[in-house]
């Protein structure tokens, strides 16, 4: 979990969790850093804060218990993230939507915004696949992409186009999103 603050005129407050979902490589956890340091919110990795709970890394916690055994930490997480009194930009595994229960968890709980990929753009930006154990190649991520596109289309409030945009774009396109929706408000200092 990170506290950033920018300068003390630019601090905001999020009215919710806003969750943001996608495929592998859409942007999910840059996005939400860039954001968090902009509106001075506080941002997690649901991935690294997983890592971080289990002392060991997403690829060996799916080699020891498998995809079932992840999903389930994953709710787990999940879960604790949303529950939280404290709101945050929660950058989620790009699986999320795999179980029912999560979608039902984070559109109940916060503001869900889908950042949309395509598999071609996603294998541009992720230069270590091997830390991805489901991008094992192009044709089976974009199996995957096609499977899961339905539950990140029933699970989204809002969509976010990222191909051919930088980390900053996104990021502005996606606080102007929140601050229209009432979920990110400015707060003075």
């Amino acid at each position: 979990m990170q506290r950033n603050q920018t300068d003390k005129e630019h601090v905001s407050e999020l009215t919710k969790p806003v969750f943001l979902i996608g495929f592998m490589g859409a942007g999910k956890s840059s996005v939400a850093r860039k954001l968090a340091r902009m509106c001075g919110v506080a941002s997690v990795d649901m991935d690294k804060y997983i890592e971080r709970k289990a002392g060991r890394s997403i690829p060996d916690i799916f080699s020891d218990v498998g995809e079932k055994g992840f999903r389930a930490i994953e709710t787990q997480v999940l879960r604790e993230l949303a529950d939280d009194s404290y709101h945050m930009l929660v950058s989620c595994g790009g699986g999320i939507v795999v179980k029912e229960e999560n979608i039902e968890i984070l559109k109940d709980k916060g503001y869900v915004i889908h950042l949309v990929v395509d598999v071609d753009e996603a294998s541009r930006r992720i230069s270590d696949k091997s830390s991805r154990p489901l991008f094992s190649d192009l044709e089976s991520a974009r199996a995957r992409l096609d499977e899961r596109r339905p539950a990140y289309e029933a699970a989204a409030d809002a969509n976010v186009l990222t191909c051919g945009k930088s980390v900053y774009q996104i990021a502005l396109e996606v606080k102007a999103l929140l601050e229209q929706e009432g979920v990110l408000c400015r707060q003075p200092r």
